[in-house]
């Protein structure tokens, strides 16, 4: 089974990109994040004539969230209890093939020390505590998403320019790891401890052509997942064209 992660930054805008995308991939099931929709305007029909079921939490221009699967999609829910950002679609959940796939789009935080900053902190914290609430870690469960958060320093095509900075920050990095701490495993590194594995890369200054990467989209398994993880790549293809998101597809094969 072949389950994707795609920040496509804009289904409208890409959605040429998003259908070749599954014609070539074949994915199971592809989670989007930046959608940048609402429910109404979300390109169902398209995705439904190419043989998928889509389950969608959007909103106008911004965030919005999104899972296209081969097959039923059960238990569908929206956002999470103690949300801080209630009012932005960044959480969407269901249950596929005995897995309960969560799709989040994490808040950017936008620079240290901000509100905004603060608040990304205080989200990460409360989907911790939504975990507890509603979750066990012996459950089969699929997290996956742009989480904005490069994990460690190997995730990062330059370390220390980035060091301090929004993304690569330690308490970041602290709440990522907490999740980690519950329970969750980083399916990347369970077949890999190489660096230079990234999934986004700026629109400026030619990112992508030098390879200035970050690997902040990512897929955290529970152990009954994790046992089965096979292989998980990042499709760079995605990247390339014209007009392109800024984020390639991170794409994870289970037995």
């Amino acid at each position: 089974m072949k389950i994707a992660t795609w920040n496509i930054n804009s289904v409208r805008a890409r959605l040429g990109f998003l259908m070749e995308w599954l014609e070539r991939q074949q994915p199971d099931l592809l989670c989007l994040q930046e959608t940048k929709v609402t429910d109404e305007d979300f390109p169902r029909l398209e995705l439904e004539a190419a043989g998928y079921r889509v389950e969608v939490f959007g909103q106008k221009s911004y965030n919005g969230v999104a899972i296209i699967a081969h097959g039923d999609l059960d238990e569908v829910s929206r956002s999470f209890s103690g949300d801080p950002l209630p009012g932005e679609a960044r959480v969407l959940g269901a249950t596929f093939a005995g897995i309960r796939v969560i799709t989040v789009y994490v808040p950017n935080g936008r620079s240290v020390g901000t509100e905004t900053y603060t608040t990304k902190l205080t989200w990460l914290d409360r989907f911790r505590k939504a975990l507890d609430a509603g979750h066990s870690p012996k459950d089969p469960i699929f997290i996956c998403g742009d989480w904005n958060v490069a994990p460690e320093d190997r995730d990062v095509h330059d370390p220390k320019r980035w060091r301090g900075k929004i993304l690569c920050s330690e308490p970041e990095r602290e709440k990522f790891r907490a999740l980690e701490d519950w329970g969750l495993r980083d399916a990347v590194r369970l077949l890999t401890p190489d660096g230079g594995i990234y999934t986004w890369w700026d629109y400026r200054m030619s990112g992508f052509r030098r390879d200035w990467g970050l690997r902040i989209d990512h897929a955290l398994v529970s152990e009954p997942v994790a046992a089965g993880v096979r292989e998980a790549t990042v499709d760079r293809e995605a990247r390339g064209g014209e007009k392109p998101s800024d984020h390639a597809p991170l794409v994870v094969t289970l037995e």
